[in-house]
């Protein structure tokens, strides 16, 4: 058997093969067509035989002599066959991870037999072992892990496949589609299609399921599980009155914690045909929770396959944002049903085709189902609190990611690992492109779009120029301008004056659009201007009062927009409120006092920009603070305006918690150069207790009604009072708020929920060390069975701040804990990923020991999981921009790491973090 350079032992670096670059610009049609494929899988741990029977043609305008090559990765290949003829070996060819056949008919079946070794696969791609279950993971490319085919999104073919396994071991037998009946005609068509090449002996401990998926799909969106699984389900009416099976396939010893995944599912699927008319084309369709998985989850057709930790849910083992989370990933997961199964991407550059228009569908449904039930105020509320929470993630991940060196548009130009480009630009970015085009065109616009883009593209692979071409369309409107979003890198800037003319009461708004050049340094757009959505309000400054709302469309570098009947009493003319609900993503520029942010923070009537005001001037007094060491006046600014703006009795407890929401280290990381992250967390730390203090009296009074002894609900006004107390209980312990540890310790013991009882560990591990250990040990005592709570137990003492203990230590200490897996991604991320991320300051340590352990796990996970090891690498992706003692640290572990690395995930990565590439 063969494996790939990721599991081979290590070569030096010199002798590696240079890495192959993939680019968009050369794109070829595929020379032949899949006209039917149908597998067989002899299922075992450790020897799995595939056979593949595949009707091929060629495409209409290819070469006559085309020959047809088949991507192959880690197989051993036991025969080849054409039509009824079982070819030698030297009649084909196999190449760089390719079996070549050529002199071939315009029409032919290729029979082809594999054995594959799930259980050695640690790659978790392919098909692989977890636990006693078999499963797979084809996207991006995986399935030339499982047998010969052309392993690229633009073929598509139905799909016929029979399992068989043991029974005793394998009860569970599942795949795409709908399951036949064992005299099926279409099954005696699929056994009679595999008579060529000889299927392993079984006996009668054997049993085989048949499944069939009559919708042609790309090979990507295969999946298979096998296991002694337990099912909950549910039969389905849909609107046009077809019953449908839905079933969620779990562990059994979890199947008690599937309830809410099912309810989820049928609202996703009731949504989607309530919004934008589609409908479930199959029979039944399935989930599965998966314990080892490197994903969050994945949309095979017909059979999503979850990382268990997007499944199960019940109060004692799931927070209120796990709950929200589930929800909304099997929505984007059964959203991608049709944009991503029934359209396709033409190939992996159009990646953001279907992940940035399924982010938006299930951003679009979470904020439906928040809003569902309540009245409309609470509904704006609940909107925008949703709101916040995604630009928040956009500002803090996509933004670094764009100004970092693996910045690229969202739709990339080239690439050496396509998994290294499952990234937050393609899926947030992209998801804000979509957005900014139901912006322009109005929600009944975007649907008419969405309609004709169907029509047109049913059962296609194409590009993201057939998305925008069909919203142009359907609107008669011109969008070539607005395609420039796909292909431009980098996140653009918002320069913003304004003139007031009171004689004329005429306000002039002048809008100036900065595009980052090929080194990242913004510059004017010129003729690579983009055409940016910017809503806009113009605010009485005496009562915040809207006097005129417009969406302007900026489609030139610069360009001025005239206000006429504006009226003010003060000379400087009304407040601008712009950029309202993040109407683009976009950084903007206007010359806002602190007066004017605190103003805004008090009235604007817009509720995102409430809470955008109290940001900027959070991250004003904090970057001031840990700049010069002092900001007393603008904390000060911040401080009163809060105090008078967290007891307005319009608000909810949702939006008071994201008002107490301050810009975290990473957010405020960004704007630091050099960046010392020791500096940044003292000096941010002594300026949050200096805005919190005057606080504490309100905090108090939100602790004090002890929200958490009331019965659990996930009712909105419920969920926002949990956020707010435990975001005001963490509050007061990082100021050493008398009562405050004793509040958290009662709260920790009566919490009658994981958010409750999590919200008062987090208070606790910033109190003394007696309360820290009592509180992590109480909690491993209580969740020391709960695999998924434990992770979150692992990212608590990840993000530690080494007062008690360094936490370099306390996390080589977890790494022996006996909860603790190496190979398991959940694990890894946990705490691993955490405190390489999200822990500056202990990371970062002046005695570079962390950056060692970042050495040696990379390189332990290159040779085992490229996918998981590539985007831990990412951790220092910016080294440049710290100051110089460990700016030089970092470039000698990433030589190390370029220099030992195995993957292509990983070269790639390192070689941009070192300017390489």
């Amino acid at each position: 058997m063969t494996f790939p350079a990721a599991s081979q032992s290590a070569q030096p670096a010199s002798v590696l093969p240079q890495p192959t670059v993939v680019r968009r610009e050369d794109y070829r049609e595929p020379d032949w067509l899949a006209d039917g494929l149908v597998l067989h899988f002899a299922l075992d741990a450790q020897d799995t035989v595939v056979t593949a029977a595949c009707r091929y043609r060629r495409r209409p305008g290819a070469a006559a002599d085309a020959p047809l090559r088949l991507d192959g990765e880690a197989l051993e290949t036991l025969g080849v066959a054409i039509d009824d003829q079982v070819l030698p070996p030297e009649a084909w060819v196999q190449d760089k991870g390719q079996l070549v056949l050529s002199n071939l008919p315009e029409h032919f079946t290729l029979h082809t037999q594999v054995r594959i070794h799930p259980s050695a696969n640690l790659e978790l791609s392919g098909l692989y072992a977890t636990g006693s279950t078999l499963l797979t993971q084809c996207e991006a490319q995986g399935f030339r892990r499982i047998t010969w085919f052309q392993d690229r999104p633009d073929v598509m073919t139905t799909y016929r496949v029979i399992l068989q396994a043991r029974r005793a071991q394998y009860p569970v037998l599942l795949s795409n589609g709908n399951l036949l009946a064992a005299d099926a005609p279409a099954a005696a068509e699929a056994r009679a299609a595999l008579s060529v090449l000889p299927l392993p002996a079984t006996d009668g401990d054997w049993h085989e399921a048949v499944w069939e998926d009559p919708f042609p799909k790309p090979c990507y969106l295969f999946a298979l599980v096998a296991g002694n699984l337990a099912v909950n389900e549910t039969r389905h009416r849909l609107a046009s009155g077809r019953e449908v099976l839905l079933q969620v396939w779990t562990e059994p010893e979890q199947i008690h914690r599937t309830d809410f995944a099912l309810r989820s599912l049928e609202k996703a699927i009731a949504w989607d045909e309530r919004r934008f008319g589609l409908e479930l084309d199959l029979d039944r369709f399935m989930i599965v929770a998966a314990p080892d998985f490197n994903m969050g989850a994945m949309e095979n057709k017909g059979l999503n396959i979850f990382n268990a930790k997007y499944v199960f849910a019940d109060p004692f083992v799931a927070t209120d944002t796990d709950f929200e989370w589930i929800e909304s990933i099997i929505g984007h997961e059964y959203f991608h049903n049709w944009t991503g199964n029934r359209v396709t991407c033409r190939d992996w550059f159009q990646l953001t085709l279907k992940e940035g228009l399924t982010v938006f569908r299930d951003q679009e449904f979470t904020a439906d189902q928040m809003a569902a039930g309540v009245d409309a105020q609470a509904a704006g509320s609940v909107r925008a609190v949703q709101r916040m929470g995604n630009v928040r993630v956009l500002r803090q991940v996509q933004f670094a990611e764009d100004a970092g060196p693996m910045r690229h548009p969202i739709r990339p130009d080239s690439y050496q690992a396509i998994d290294n480009f499952y990234t937050a630009t393609v899926y947030e970015k992209g998801a804000e492109v979509i957005r900014m085009l139901q912006t322009l065109l109005g929600v009944d616009g975007f649907r008419r779009g969405m309609d004709l883009y169907f029509e047109r593209h049913d059962g296609q692979a194409v590009t993201c120029e057939a998305f925008v071409a069909a919203m142009a369309d359907a609107n008669g409107r011109d969008l070539g301008q607005f395609l420039r979003w796909y292909a431009t890198a980098g996140t653009p800037r918002l320069q913003v004056r304004s003139q007031y003319d009171a004689a004329n009461k005429r306000l002039v708004l002048s809008l100036t659009q900065l595009l980052p050049d090929a080194e990242g340094h913004a510059m004017p757009a010129g003729e690579r201007a983009l055409h940016i959505p910017v809503d806009v309000a113009l605010l009485a400054r005496d009562s915040g009062q809207v006097q005129q709302r417009r969406l302007l469309e900026l489609t030139a570098s610069q360009q001025d927009f005239v206000f006429e009947g504006v009226e003010s009493s003060d000379a400087r003319g009304p407040m601008l409120s712009l950029l309202r609900d993040f109407s683009a993503p976009v950084v903007v520029d206007h010359p806002y006092s602190d007066e004017d942010l605190a103003f805004l923070l008090r009235h604007d009537d817009n509720l995102f920009n409430r809470w955008e005001a109290g940001q900027q001037l959070a991250e004003r007094a904090l970057l001031q603070a840990i700049r010069q060491g002092d900001a007393q006046a603008t904390l000060k600014a911040l401080s009163d305006a809060l105090a008078a703006t967290l007891p307005d009795a319009r608000l909810d407890d949702g939006l008071r918690q994201q008002f107490l929401m301050l810009p975290e280290e990473k957010r405020l990381a960004e704007q630091l150069e050099p960046l010392d992250p020791s500096l940044l967390r003292t000096r941010r730390l002594a300026a949050l207790r200096t805005l919190v203090q005057p606080l504490v009296p309100y905090l108090q009074d939100v602790v004090a009604r002890q929200h958490w002894r009331a019965d659990y609900s996930l009712a909105v006004p419920e969920v926002g009072q949990r956020a707010l107390a435990n975001t005001a209980l963490q509050l007061l312990t990082l100021v050493g708020a008398e009562g405050a540890a004793q509040q958290a310790r009662a709260q920790f013991e009566g919490a009658n929920n994981l958010t409750d009882r999590l919200g008062a560990l987090q208070a606790l591990v910033q109190c003394d060390p007696d309360d820290a250990d009592w509180a992590l040990a109480r909690f491993e005592d209580i969740y020391r069975n709960e695999t998924h709570v434990l992770d979150k137990w692992f990212a608590v003492q990840a993000r530690m701040h080494g007062t008690h203990q360094p936490t370099l230590a306390r996390v080589r200490q977890l790494m022996q804990h006996p909860g603790w897996n190496s190979q398991n991604p959940n694990k890894v991320r946990a705490l691993l990923y955490t405190f390489f991320a999200d822990n500056l300051a202990e990371f970062h340590r002046p005695d570079g020991e962390g950056y060692t352990l970042w050495r040696d796990e990379v390189l332990r996970l290159d040779r085992s999981n490229p996918q998981l090891a590539a985007r831990m690498a990412r951790t220092l992706d910016r080294h440049q921009r710290f100051v110089p003692a460990l700016a030089q640290q970092m470039h000698a572990v990433l030589e190390h790491v370029a220099h030992e690395a195995q993957s292509p995930d990983v070269r790639e990565v390192i070689a941009k973090e070192m300017g390489a590439l």
